[in-house]
């Protein structure tokens, strides 16, 4: 089928708006790659050091005729989703030899638990870790001795920080190995409710504690469709996995033989050999494009509506808000995975998955089959199903019909006929909304709004009985700028107890909530934030204010908002304590969370 006329002018657009920043980049990665293999313009001294603890691979990478992998971990075992990995680079060096190449650890970056912080101060620090990341992948990457690398990392500003750097080296090819979901645990709709329960005084903390254990109980992803999960969809619909790689259990020997395969396509692809696919070349217009197509059919995170303009920066890619509200009109919701649906994303593989989904889209002519992935050419690849057969991982189709309609629709006949994201914009600034949890009922709030400005204030006021009528819940000052653009993902439970009870409630905000985010309407990622002096520091208690994910409008009613000053917040407390003194610097230098708050690109 033909490329839908809205997703032609989409992609139009944002080359022509790429133009200048596009050629440029290609232009450095072009000269970059004419320099050829990285390790010829070392020394013989620079190369001894780089060689010296590598035993048996001492003389293959000496010799410098074989492709070496530079393999950029974010192992630790506090995140489940990440624990995986420590054993992952005797597996690649392995995988390697095998191959007749060789692979080192080029560095670890930092990867923390936004389930961890989530509430607390450290959650502060959590969107500038991906800066972080991307800066130490560039250290890691700096010794110039790899001619491909493996990116090891699954979680929420891990995969984004390893693009922005896999882009900014993208004369180098790069290949992402996921770890896999964790299995099926407590349903998350009853986690949930557990919640719920505990925020209403209903039920004590060890029956929370007992839930929480029981949701996330073992190694592998969270297994709800956040941000870590839209992160696996995303490299695979943008060609940097392998087709059918993102939710394979880890653990496995499906998961083991796609870690193996992903190593041997590494190595093929270098410029060493005659199949060169640097990142610089997946990562165009197009493949931003389908990342997003991707982020609609699934009804994926709000967190990727700034990183994927930050990834699409950093390989000289210009995304804005409205090109993401202008794939949603004609984009289906196709999938229903927690917190859209009762599944989790265990049940979405097993109902047919990504490649199902891909092979609806690209029928529906509304993804770009002509991109290059590193898999080959063409996307038609990612809707093959991997399988291991005689001992060897092969491909064969992919599903063509939905093994479960109530978990994975096909586009002609989806849960949604359009995605799950609407752009806000009107006198309170430009914000987001995700709709595709939310009853169509809640899509417009109108409400006297009751502002705050610490998300620990929220609750007190609950408890204390304070919300007894209609209410726009407005938390301000928690932008990029102000304290480095926290989730709010802890005040979910206690806005659902109100909606619950009758009432409509909304939240309205300059900060972020979550992959979770779920039934209660939210206009979000509000720019430009109220510490730059944006429209929501001049709102005031009592204001009526309209959120309408319908009209895609958000707005103070029957106040004229010029006439009043903004108000101020006092930040000091906001520069200190678990670290935050270090990321000062961050926050002075921050961009609008509309163009992907980055700092380093």
């Amino acid at each position: 089928m033909s490329l839908n006329p809205i997703v032609a002018k989409v992609t139009d657009r944002i080359i022509e708006r790429s133009r200048a920043a596009r050629t440029t980049y290609l232009d450095r990665m072009a000269r970059a790659a004419e320099d050829g293999p990285r390790r010829a313009h070392l020394t013989c001294g620079n190369q001894a050091h780089a060689y010296a603890a590598m035993g048996a691979d001492k003389d293959a990478l000496a010799a410098a005729r074989a492709p070496n992998l530079g393999i950029v971990t974010a192992y630790n075992d506090m995140l489940s989703a990440h624990q995986p990995f420590e054993t992952y680079p005797e597996r690649i060096r392995a995988a390697a030899r095998a191959a007749g190449g060789t692979a080192q650890v080029a560095g670890g970056v930092p990867a923390m638990c936004d389930g961890v912080t989530q509430g607390q101060a450290g959650m502060e620090l959590s969107l500038f870790s991906r800066d972080v990341i991307a800066l130490a992948t560039g250290v890691s990457l700096s010794h110039n001795t790899f001619d491909a690398a493996v990116y090891l990392g699954v979680c929420d500003k891990i995969v984004p920080g390893l693009v922005i750097a896999a882009a900014t080296f993208g004369y180098i090819p790069g290949v992402f190995l996921p770890a896999g979901p964790m299995v099926s645990g407590l349903p998350n709709d009853e986690k949930a409710k557990v919640r719920q329960q505990f925020a209403a005084g209903e039920v004590g903390r060890d029956a929370l504690m007992q839930a929480e254990m029981a949701s996330y109980h073992g190694p592998g992803t969270c297994t709800f469709y956040g941000t870590a999960n839209s992160n696996q969809m995303l490299m695979e619909f943008m060609g940097l996995h392998l087709p059918g790689a993102s939710f394979v259990n880890p653990g496995t020997p499906l998961r083991d033989a796609l870690t193996d395969e992903g190593v041997k396509t590494a190595l093929r692809i270098t410029a060493i050999g005659n199949d060169y696919r640097p990142v610089s070349e997946i990562l165009d217009e197009k493949a931003f494009v389908n990342g997003m197509v991707g982020l609609m059919a699934t009804g994926g995170s709000t967190n990727l509506l700034i990183h994927l303009p930050a990834m699409a920066r950093a390989a000289g890619v210009i995304l804005d808000q409205a090109d993401f509200a202008d794939l949603s009109e004609v984009v289906p919701l196709m999938a229903k995975v927690y917190p859209n649906g009762l599944a989790d994303v265990n049940h979405f593989h097993a109902a047919g998955g990504l490649g199902f989904m891909i092979g609806q889209l690209l029928d529906a002519g509304l993804m770009h089959a002509d991109v290059k992935t590193v898999a080959g050419e063409g996307l038609a690849q990612y809707t093959q199903e991997p399988q291991i057969t005689d001992g060897a991982l092969r491909y064969r189709e992919g599903p063509r019909e939905s093994h479960n309609d109530k978990i994975l629709r096909p586009a002609a006949d989806p849960f949604q006929k359009t995605g799950g994201l609407k752009d806000l914009k009107g006198n309170l600034g430009r914000g987001v909304m995700k709709v595709s949890a939310v009853a169509p009922e809640r899509h417009i709030v109108e409400a006297p709004c009751r502002i705050f400005h610490d998300q620990r204030d929220v609750k007190p006021a609950f408890q204390r009985g304070e919300f007894t009528e209609d209410t726009v819940v407005v938390l301000r000052f928690q932008g990029p700028r102000a304290n480095g653009m926290p989730e709010l993902h802890s005040l979910t439970p206690t806005l659902a107890v109100l909606q619950d009870r009758g009432l409509k409630v909304a939240l309205v905000t300059d900060g972020r909530m979550s992959g979770a985010s779920g039934k209660v309407p939210s206009a979000i990622h509000v720019s430009p934030e109220a510490a730059l002096g944006g429209p929501l520091a001049r709102l005031r208690d009592g204001d009526v204010v309209r959120v309408d994910a319908v009209a895609g409008t958000l707005e103070v009613v029957g106040v004229d908002l010029d006439s009043r000053e903004p108000v101020t917040a006092d930040l000091s407390a906001n520069s200190h304590g678990v670290g935050r003194e270090l990321f000062e610097v961050f926050r002075q230098n921050v961009g609008l969370a509309s163009d992907g708050a980055g700092v380093v690109v």
